[in-house]
């Protein structure tokens, strides 16, 4: 499975950037797809978080700012990001896990990473 992420920028506080995942390769028909951040010094976190089916889930953080949506014919998921605060500077990561019918989920697949800096 190979993951490319990109849309990464600089903005200003209360902008709005869009990024998208494009997955390729293994892909089960069952799987998540999430995007996660890190800042410098920080664990990474996750961010938002779309099944095959639709589901999705948010940090609180980012909830009512950032939507994550995914068209599965394009294997692609894309978080669009609203109102954006300096706090939200970090390296967006996508990450994808296969869902196995044995031995549960497998979430070994990451995308390179893209910048998000957005200026106060």
């Amino acid at each position: 499975v190979q993951l490319q992420a990109s849309g990464g920028g600089l903005v200003q506080a209360g902008g709005s950037l869009r990024l998208s995942c494009v997955a390729s390769g293994n892909i089960f028909s069952i799987n998540l797809i999430a995007w996660y951040r890190q800042a410098p010094g920080n664990q990474r976190e996750l961010v938002a978080r779309i099944t095959s089916g639709g589901s999705t889930i948010y940090a609180d953080s980012v909830k009512g700012r950032f939507t994550i949506s995914r068209d599965n014919a394009k294997n692609t998921v894309s978080l669009q990001m609203n109102s954006l605060k300096p706090e939200d500077t970090a390296i967006y990561y996508c990450n994808l896990c296969n869902i196995r019918s044995v031995g549960g989920p497998e979430c070994n697949y990451w995308g390179q990473g893209t910048q998000v800096t957005v200026s106060s």
